[in-house]
């Protein structure tokens, strides 16, 4: 009889010894009470504590966590944007009695204070200048909750304005203003091309008639020179100037009149096509250059004498 008590004990002696025995893991400290009251923090590994007598009140992640955070508030230009700030945070090893009894909702108090802070700061910005300094509230954010967390043995690593998302109206008012400036742009680039595709025609046009002027005065100076030699070997022969640019016009003329015949689908009629009318064009000639000389002459005197008489 008294072996069959003897096993109940032996059993409930090896529970409590095994109870005695805990394991914190890594990155984590556990808080041991004794009879209600703290009695110390216990780190990573294998630990020890009083059966029956002490006990785990809980347990503290040292890792660092990240909270997000949204919030709603108007721009100073009346704009309403919803924002995400996330908090980057972590317990202070040597502040776990801090981080476990003096705060008991830590997410909530985060929260309250990045509120606090968006809200104070982002009604002074317009919705552009929230993009732009988007960093600036965020170091805002994490100044002020340093100052307040670190009492509470929390310490804030780093907070990120992650997203701002304005009102859906803002939204497409924007996206039409840029997609109109990009319009603009696009035009201003085709005027653009459009402009030098004119001014580049218009250079070429004028570089291909001043190199057809250049042509033609070529062409006409070949044929004075020409005129001038025919002259010169009628002159030879005993030919006087007249006469011999009489010879030249009429030879001039039955050239075209060959040059016309030759072309059988040609509609060109040549008037005065007798062969008087060369020598009648070559004697009004001789005469317009008579009286063109005769009245230079008259004006180059008349000239001179007033010289003379002032």
């Amino acid at each position: 009889m008294g072996q069959f008590i003897f096993v109940p004990i032996i059993f409930i002696g090896l529970v409590v010894l095994i109870s005695s025995f805990f394991v914190v893991k890594q990155q984590t400290a556990a808080i041991i009470e004794r009879f209600g009251k703290f009695q110390s923090i216990r780190h990573s590994g294998l630990q020890l504590k009083i059966p029956l007598v002490d006990r785990i009140a809980g347990k503290l992640s040292l890792k660092i966590q990240q909270l997000d955070v949204i919030i709603e508030t108007k721009t100073l230009d009346d704009v309403f944007v919803r924002l995400k700030v996330s908090v980057q945070y972590k317990v202070i090893k040597d502040k776990v009695f801090e981080a476990f009894y003096k705060l008991d909702y830590p997410h909530d108090q985060i929260t309250s204070y990045v509120f606090d802070v968006v809200r104070a700061e982002v009604p002074k910005m317009k919705l552009d200048d929230v993009f732009v300094r988007k960093d600036d509230i965020a170091i805002a954010v994490k100044s002020e909750l340093n100052d307040a967390m670190m009492e509470y043995g929390y310490d804030i690593i780093k907070t990120l304005v992650t997203d701002i998302d304005p009102d859906a109206q803002v939204k497409a008012a924007m996206n039409r203003i840029n997609a109109a400036d990009r319009e603009k742009t696009a035009a201003q680039f085709e005027g653009d091309a459009a402009r030098i595709l004119i001014v580049e025609k218009a250079k070429a046009e004028a570089e291909s008639k001043r190199l057809q002027g250049q042509g033609i005065a070529d062409q006409r100076r070949e044929i004075a020179r020409g005129l001038e030699e025919s002259v010169e070997v009628l002159n030879k022969v005993g030919i006087n100037s007249q006469e011999a640019s009489a010879l030249i016009v009429v030879t001039q003329h039955y050239d075209t009149l060959q040059s016309i015949g030759q072309e059988t689908n040609s509609n060109l009629i040549l008037l005065p096509n007798s062969p008087q009318a060369g020598s009648q064009m070559l004697n009004d000639m001789v005469a317009s250059f008579t009286a063109s000389n005769q009245i230079g002459e008259a004006m180059k005197a008349a000239k001179n004498k007033k010289k003379n008489d002032e």
